[in-house]
């Protein structure tokens, strides 16, 4: 099942170029700000390269966060054991 990726493009001086959030059901959203036009022409080959290290980059994050919570799992093993 593929999930739809909401984008908005706005012009508001107070926002980043671009940002990825989580809408209110937790799906997908990014906001494309044409207040930084010229910017987002400038960068728009490394934006879309990002694409290519991220996935990586996530993966670390998980990763650890497995790690993490394997760890907590194993003690509470052996507390529940003793």
């Amino acid at each position: 099942m593929k999930q739809e990726v909401e984008f908005r493009i706005v012009n508001d001086e107070e926002l980043p170029p671009v940002v990825i959030s989580a809408k209110e059901d937790g799906s997908p959203k990014v906001v494309l700000n044409t207040y930084h036009k010229l910017w987002i022409s400038l960068n728009r080959k490394l934006i879309a390269g990002i694409i290519v290290d991220l996935p990586n980059k996530l993966d670390k994050i998980l990763d650890a966060f497995l790690k993490e919570q394997y760890e907590f799992e194993m003690q509470d093993r052996l507390y529940m054991e003793d």
